[in-house]
Order: structure tokens, then C-alpha cells, then sequence
């Protein structure tokens, strides 16, 4: 195996191609609806919803997303192989991506600091996702955090965390809300450190979860800005919906 480091500071005014995709799950819709909006500021890169960003793919409904990930792997088009298959009814490739794996490694700790949206149509996400490539049923998630606006308070929020099983018969999912002390709209930094033995969940150095499941093929990290709105109509005086990543270091083996 061989080691692989990240340490990204977003200090420059553009994203690293060595590193990041700036689409989410191209594979599976048009570029111009899997397109990340972004920009960056003293704090860091700053994730946006805007009001004339389109839906992420027609089918799925009026969500929205601008997300950055570590890698892409699909089928040709028209197939059904593809990292993160979130649905199994009639999911073809629409958009065939090469395979890139700038950062999948198959065991390792990830630390990502962030301040999350109290908006209530919001989600920002981390995650680590099997790539699958190998195989179909390597397609479990490590659910680093899932920070929902409506679960954020300024003296308590609700972090989702866990394990999802997805198409992987080997994995059970297990997933967690846990209420913690702290303002998720206020940097805040959450981590999981995994191998084939099990995973370990934190927050701010803290573990608030454990699991004897282990994960021992390649994930590919995403981190994610969603945008659920309640109706198709958008007010343009709350736009942009925005939440910022300050930082994200990184260790991992890769096969």
C-alpha cells in the first residue's frame, strides 16, 4: 500500500485539479446541473446554493447541490455502474466519467473543519463513499456528518454520523443523531478514522461514535452543500445559501 496526505487550507483562489472535482456524481446528470457554485474568502472556500442554479437532475426532483469530491469512476453511457448508485430504478450514466482517483484511499483518519447553514431547506454533508469500481458491493459510507439547518442552534445542533450498508451485503446501517453542545454555524471540525476493523467518529478531537464494522476498500471523500427547498418558487433576496470549508486534513492507505 502507499500513503497519501491531504492538507488543504484553501488559501488560493481556485481548487486544486490535482485533488478536487468540483461536480457532484457527474456520472449520473448533465454537467451544467452537477456544477459546484463556490467561491473563496479569508475564511476558506464558501460552498453556494444560488437562485438560478438548477435542480442536480430532473428525475430526483427540485434538490440542488455544489459539492467537491476526491475522485469519479462510471460505465460508458447508458450503463448503470457508478460510484454512489443513491437509487436503483431506472439510474443510467448520463454524462460518462474517466476514472480519477486523486484521493481514494482504502483505510485512514479525515478531519474536516467546517461552519455549516442554519438555513432550514439546508444540508452540508461529509462523506466518504465507496468508489466501486472494484465491485458493485463496494459501496458502503462512512457518514462523516450531516449538519441540518433546522437541527442547528446557537447552543445546541444535531449531528447525523455512522455507517450506511447501501448496496454492500456486508455492512449493516447505523446511523446516528447525536446532540452536542456547540453552534454548527461556527467552525467546528468532523473527523472518522477507519480501517477493515471498525470506525471511529469525532468531533473537535471528541469520538461520540464507534463501530465494529469495517470498510476495507476505496472511498472517495465529498463534501456537500444541499439545498431541499420547500417549493419550486425562490426568493431572490435569500440567495446565496452558503456554508464554508475552512480546512480539510487528511491521512489514508491507498491499495
Amino acid at each position: 500500500m502507499t500513503g497519501e496526505i491531504i492538507d488543504e487550507r484553501f488559501t488560493d483562489s481556485a481548487l486544486n485539479p490535482a485533488l478536487w472535482v468540483e461536480h457532484y456524481l457527474p456520472q449520473w446528470t448533465e454537467p451544467d446541473r452537477s456544477r459546484a457554485r463556490y467561491d473563496f474568502d479569508v475564511d476558506g472556500l464558501r460552498l453556494r446554493i444560488d437562485a438560478d442554479q438548477p435542480a442536480w437532475r430532473e428525475a430526483d426532483g427540485p434538490f440542488r447541490v455544489s459539492n467537491l469530491q476526491t475522485g469519479t469512476f462510471s460505465g460508458g453511457l447508458g450503463t448503470t455502474r457508478g460510484t454512489h448508485r443513491h437509487r436503483l430504478d431506472g439510474l443510467q450514466v448520463v454524462t460518462p466519467q474517466p476514472t480519477r482517483r486523486l484521493w481514494t484511499p482504502v483505510t485512514g483518519e479525515v478531519q474536516v473543519r467546517v461552519s455549516a447553514s442554519a438555513d432550514p431547506t439546508c444540508m452540508l454533508a461529509i462523506w466518504l463513499v465507496g468508489f466501486e469500481e472494484s465491485s458493485p458491493a463496494d459501496s458502503g459510507e462512512l457518514c462523516i456528518a450531516e449538519l441540518f439547518g433546522d437541527k442547528i442552534a446557537p447552543d445546541s445542533s444535531t449531528v447525523r454520523v455512522g455507517i450506511k450498508a447501501h448496496h454492500d451485503p456486508r455492512l449493516t446501517t447505523d446511523v446516528r443523531d447525536i446532540q452536542l453542545p456547540i453552534d454548527a454555524t461556527t467552525p467546528h471540525t468532523y473527523g472518522v478514522r477507519w480501517s477493515g476493523t471498525g470506525a471511529e467518529f469525532s468531533v473537535d478531537g471528541h469520538v461520540i461514535m464507534s463501530s465494529p464494522q469495517g470498510l476495507a476498500y476505496e472511498q472517495q471523500l465529498m463534501i456537500d452543500l444541499f439545498e431541499f427547498p420547500a417549493t419550486e418558487q425562490r426568493e431572490a433576496e435569500n440567495y446565496p445559501k452558503t456554508a464554508r470549508v475552512h480546512s480539510v486534513v487528511a491521512t489514508g492507505l491507498r491499495a
